[in-house]
């Protein structure tokens, strides 16, 4: 791939300056207990197509409310002004189904698997979570060795240094692997580890290093 060397080293700058910042949030990722796992779950359900902010205060709800042990129904939570969930129905329904298969989750998880095992596990018995939110779970616990959150935000940077032309509509799995592949690729061709160039796009786009 052929890359602008000047716009590559303002971003190795970049990520020198909040390469610390960073890193620490990482580390924070990693020390993540199993019993907030179901959270991290919650977390990862509730974000797409709504606001990371509004997610984060749901999940504070739920924890409040003491979802995970008395089971119930969240739609109330989800649909709250100031933290309102779009899709709600559906993603009350996750959560439900989430906390009743977390014991089934939490093995699989700690069983050792490779992060692209565990992924695919994930998705095909979670429902709820695709490859990005497996993926952003799985990063969200320290456990996803290198695999790409491909959102809105990591997308809009790879188009910006041209590693994608365009930023697709909708992601097939055949589609999400292809371009993770190409985000790996980049990473390791400008030198930074693909878990900390996530977290930096990210800070780019929204002034904070956020999970």
């Amino acid at each position: 791939m052929r890359l602008d060397q000047d716009k590559l080293e303002l971003l190795r700058d970049l990520h020198r300056e909040r390469r610390a910042a960073i890193r620490t949030r990482l580390l924070d990722f990693s020390r993540v207990p199993e019993s907030e796992y179901f959270y991290e779950v919650a977390y990862c359900v509730m974000t797409p197509q709504s606001s990371a902010v509004h997610a984060d205060r749901v999940v504070e709800n739920l924890k409040r409310l003491d979802f995970l042990r008395t089971g119930f129904d969240p739609e109330p939570v989800l649909r709250l002004r100031d933290q309102y969930i779009r899709f709600h129905r559906n993603k009350a329904r996750y959560l439900l189904g989430i906390r009743e298969e977390i014991d089934d989750i939490l093995t699989n998880v700690s069983n050792g698997s490779s992060g692209n095992e565990l992924r695919d596990w994930l998705v095909k018995n979670v429902k709820g979570l695709g490859y990005k939110e497996a993926t952003h779970f799985l990063r969200n616990i320290g456990k996803n060795e290198g695999l790409a959150i491909l959102d809105r935000h990591i997308l809009r940077n790879l188009r910006r240094y041209g590693i994608i032309r365009s930023i697709p509509k909708s992601l097939s799995k055949k589609r999400y692997l292809a371009t993770e592949k190409r985000f790996q690729e980049f990473a390791r061709e400008i030198g930074i580890p693909l878990d900390e160039l996530d977290l930096l796009f990210w800070s780019l786009e929204t002034g904070e290093i956020r999970k």
